[in-house]
């Protein structure tokens, strides 16, 4: 063989091994920008919930100090996460923005009262608890009433569910695919030398022979596909860090940890499998299949 054509021979080989990579590498990101979603999903779910405030109005004549006072009490029950008190100078401003600046001129006082914005536990975050939690606070003497937006709970509730299920059915698919896109990639890889396999045969090598180097650049390039896709999954959540900074927040640095880590080992292994799978099929085939 001249210099010329083994030139051509290895720059398709780097080729063919580059495009493996690539293709591997995408597909490993796709499946890690999944299991990032999926892994944070509750503390997402758990956001929403939680930025729903139930408004306990306390009665016109308590005051802020007092209203304080109450807040505290609030924050030892099991159910409240959070309070924030609600002035009554902070609350004629939101009525200012709804009804007008002249809303006040018809009132001799200000008949705006102090109020309390309570975040809930996501745990609590369901109708029943919502209306129990409604009637406890309630028995407060200086809440005058509490409420809610309880349609929004319900619309909330509903969608979370359904956003929940279609994650999990996309997730699995989306797992399947890449299982079958990676194999086929290995599988047209590692076709390409089945004439240097089928070499191997003809001379008595052993199974585990023939195996072991191929599994070897499999090993190898699940590591650089895998580093590939965990690299640019790390700049996609800088972006979010920088971008989208309260929803980074949500993440949890461990679980992040274990789905870029799991993205690596899966990388490993669909290659290890695909291509020990590919090579004993390779292996098995007569001459006549081998020109198939």
């Amino acid at each position: 063989m001249g210099k010329k054509e083994s030139n051509i021979l290895f720059r398709r080989l780097i080729h063919s091994y580059l495009s493996s990579v690539v293709s591997i590498s995408l597909v490993l990101f796709l499946v890690g920008i999944a299991g990032i979603v999926a892994a944070n999903a509750k503390g997402v779910s758990d956001f929403f919930k939680e930025n729903i405030a139930v408004s306990a109005i306390m009665n016109v004549e308590v005051s802020e100090v007092e209203a304080g006072a109450v807040a505290k009490e609030f924050l030892k029950k099991r159910y409240v996460k959070a309070v924030d008190i609600v002035s009554k100078e902070q609350g004629v401003k939101e009525m200012k923005e709804l009804l007008g600046e002249d809303f006040l001129s018809v009132f001799e006082s200000n008949p705006i009262p102090v109020s309390l914005d309570i975040q809930v536990n996501a745990e609590f975050f369901s109708k029943d608890s919502l209306a129990m939690i409604q009637r406890e606070l309630q028995m407060d003497p200086m809440v005058a009433e509490v409420v809610y937006q309880e349609s929004l709970v319900d619309l909330l509730n509903a969608n979370l569910e359904k956003i929940g299920l279609v994650l999990g059915v996309f997730i699995l698919l989306l797992m399947f695919i890449s299982f079958v896109l990676i194999n086929n990639t290995v599988r047209l890889n590692v076709y390409s030398k089945r004439f240097t396999i089928h070499t191997m045969r003809l001379v008595g090598a052993t199974k585990g022979f023939i195996c072991r180097p191929f599994a070897g650049q499999a090993f190898f390039q699940g590591i650089i596909s895998s580093s590939i896709a965990v690299l640019a999954l790390i700049g996609v959540l800088y972006i979010v860090r920088n971008e989208f900074n309260q929803m980074f927040l949500l993440f949890d640095m461990k679980v992040l940890g274990i789905v870029l880590l799991g993205v690596i080992l899966t990388g490993i292994l669909i290659c290890l499998l695909s291509t020990i799978f590919v090579v004993r099929r390779l292996i098995s085939l007569t001459n006549d299949e081998l020109y198939i």
